[in-house]
Parts: structure tokens; C-alpha cells; sequence
């Protein structure tokens, strides 16, 4: 077991790398999407395009999103679920393992977490009052569940649904925050544009969650994969991919989104990829990693294909 960590002296460049893994940086496209969708969705609908609220928003949800991430690195180390998982597939499964690696201790990472938490509170409160109370309700929400999605008491993931839970929080929420700060409004257009932010971002989490079964189960994250079986559990990958891409095409065909937005169907050849080798490596985590790789790519291309879309709605 691991008794020393290196972070404290560790030269100020390795800190900065270490702190870095521990967030998990290359995954903040996740806060990165809907914020910028949402923002450019106002901007479509009459909002002048205000970048200093929107830089301001994107920082507020990346220190969130950053202390969710720490602060579940930390419960899974109380859990031991990082300690016996054999089976994980980095940087997709497994947390960022900086406890593990003996690079950050315990309190560390927690403390870290907590002033993830506090600069995105920061942020968060100084959102309120330039633009809304509103914003203090979506941001609480938020907080909460990023706080206790693997943290006891409440450890959302163990309950089955902790999978919407977070692409409720990264989509709709998110949205209707970022679009809020920008129109000072809510729109239900902005609601349907975030379903599939919603669902690729549950998605991401789902398909994640193949790798880390043992692991999960031994420590007691009872989620859907654990509670189906990963046989099972295949078929609820395509179920979320299928329903993304009708989400676009419903919100189209009901004129609630812009035509535009169908650019989002251009992942589709990306998610028909993603389904086969989940098909045929859900039980071997080294195979399935591709899928795993794909859906973090697809929810990245679909947000991006369709604020194009609006983009070109506005200007044309």
C-alpha cells in the first residue's frame, strides 16, 4: 500500500501535471458543449453574444466539473472500488488513479475537490448577481449532485439512475444555465437542443461503466450495468445512442429546433462504429475501448454539428 506521495515535493511543473490528470482535463469538452451551444442558441434568438458572461460561465462549469471528478477520485478510494478494480481502461475508466499512483494522498484530493467546489461557488455567486437568481438553483442542483454522485450519503450512482442524473446536470441544466446568462430567459428549444447533450453525456458514463463492473459491483456502485449484467446492459448503449439522434429528429420535425440542427446526424456513421464494437467486446474492457473512445467523441462532434447549425441559421 501507499504510504508516501510525491506532490509535495514534487518541482511546481509536476504539480501542475498532477493536478491536471487528477481533473481530468481532456474531458471538459463535457462542460464545453452545452455551454457553448446554449450561448450561441441565445445569440440566434435575439440575445447579443456576450463573451465575457460566456467565459465566465464556461470557468464556473469547468471548476465544477473538475471537483466532481476529484471529490469521486476521493470516494472511490473510501469505497476501495479504484484500489480493487483490475480491470480499468485509462483515461476512460478507473478515475485518474493519483491516489493509487501515490501522487496525491487522500486529503489532498479532497481538499482539492472542496476548492474546485469553492471557485465554481465563487464564480457561480458573482453569475447571480449580475444576471439572476436562477442561477443560484441550477448551480445548486449541479453542485449537489456533483458533490454526491459517488459520495455517501446519497452515492446517486449506487441508486440505479445515477446515469441521468449527470447527463440532467450536463445537458438540460447546464443549457438552461448558459442560456440564461446570456437572454435572461428560458426557452424551451433550449430544452430539446440539450437532449442529446444529455444523453451522449449519460452515455459516456454508461458505456464506461462496462470495464469497472467487477470493481463496482465488489464495492457496492450498484449502477445499471451492475443491476443488468453487461450482456444486458449492451442493448441500453444502443438505446441511448438511438434515442439521441431521434431527440434531433423530433425537435426538427415539431419546428422546435432549426433545421440546421440535423447536421448532428453526421455522427451517426461514428455511433453505428461504436455499437459493433460494443457488441462484439462488451465483456473484454481492452477491446471495448474504442467504444468508449467513440462516445466521448460523438458527444463532442453531435454538440458541435449543431451549433454550427445555429450558426448558420443566424447568419444566414
Amino acid at each position: 500500500m501507499v504510504t508516501s506521495y510525491r506532490f509535495s515535493e514534487a518541482p511546481l511543473k509536476e504539480k501542475i501535471q498532477i493536478w491536471l490528470g487528477a481533473v481530468r482535463a481532456p474531458f471538459f469538452t463535457a462542460v464545453l458543449v452545452p455551454v457553448l451551444l446554449a450561448s450561441v442558441m441565445a445569440w440566434v434568438e435575439g440575445a447579443p453574444l456576450q463573451l465575457g458572461y460566456f467565459f465566465l460561465t464556461l470557468i464556473a462549469a469547468v471548476f465544477m466539473h473538475a471537483g466532481t471528478n476529484v471529490i469521486n477520485d476521493y470516494a472511490d478510494h473510501l469505497s476501495r472500488c479504484d484500489e480493487i478494480n483490475k480491470d480499468f481502461q485509462r483515461p476512460f475508466t478507473g478515475g485518474s488513479r493519483s491516489i493509487q499512483k501515490g501522487l496525491l494522498s487522500p486529503r489532498q484530493t479532497l481538499i482539492g475537490a472542496l476548492c474546485f467546489f469553492a471557485a465554481s461557488t465563487i464564480l457561480g455567486l458573482l453569475l447571480v448577481y449580475l444576471r439572476g437568481l436562477p442561477i443560484l438553483y441550477l448551480g445548486l442542483i449541479g453542485t449537489f449532485c456533483g458533490i454526491f454522485y459517488t459520495l455517501p450519503p446519497f452515492n446517486i450512482v449506487a441508486r440505479g439512475f445515477g446515469e441521468l442524473i449527470v447527463g440532467l446536470c450536463f445537458g438540460v441544466l447546464m443549457m438552461l444555465g448558459a442560456y440564461y446568462v446570456q437572454a435572461q430567459t428560458f426557452s424551451l428549444a433550449v430544452v430539446v437542443a440539450s437532449l442529446p447533450s444529455t444523453l451522449l453525456i449519460a452515455g459516456v458514463l454508461y458505456i464506461n461503466e462496462f470495464p469497472d463492473w467487477a470493481a463496482d459491483e465488489a464495492s457496492g456502485k450498484r449502477h445499471l450495468v451492475v443491476r443488468m449484467g453487461r450482456q444486458r446492459a449492451v442493448y441500453g448503449y444502443y438505446a441511448i445512442l438511438a434515442a439521441t439522434y431521434l431527440s434531433i429528429v423530433i425537435g426538427v420535425s415539431t419546428q422546435i429546433l432549426t433545421p440546421w440542427a440535423l447536421l448532428g446526424l453526421l455522427t451517426i456513421p461514428m455511433a453505428i462504429k461504436a455499437i459493433k464494437v460494443a457488441h462484439a467486446n462488451f465483456a473484454d474492457p481492452a477491446k471495448l475501448v474504442p467504444a468508449n473512445a467513440a462516445t466521448v467523441g460523438i458527444h463532442l462532434m453531435t454538440g458541435l454539428l449543431m451549433t454550427v447549425g445555429y450558426m448558420v441559421k443566424g447568419i444566414f
